[in-house]
């Protein structure tokens, strides 16, 4: 399922599930896709942030990976800086 977020119903949203039930409540795509805040045209940052996770090894590898590992369509040097930030 490759739903934009615009798509999914307001109080499904990850920013407001974050919001209103904590951090916990989310999984880790959901939780990096706040990082990445966008996608790419015709893919959500949730399908972006979980085709992450699965190429880099879950959260792990995500944290241990280069800017130029992790940059694809969509995610570029501001993006990877950001992610590389928050880890």
């Amino acid at each position: 399922m490759n739903l934009l977020i615009r798509e999914i119903p307001l109080e499904e949203r990850p920013r407001e599930r974050l919001l209103g039930s904590g951090p916990m409540a989310l999984s880790d795509a959901e939780l990096v896709a706040l990082l990445l805040r966008t996608g790419a045209r015709g893919a959500s940052a949730l399908s972006l942030a979980r085709e992450l996770l699965t190429t880099q090894g879950g959260l792990d590898g995500l944290a241990a990976s280069s800017s130029s590992g992790l940059r694809r369509r969509g995610l570029g040097a501001a993006k990877a800086a950001a992610l590389i930030a928050a880890f």
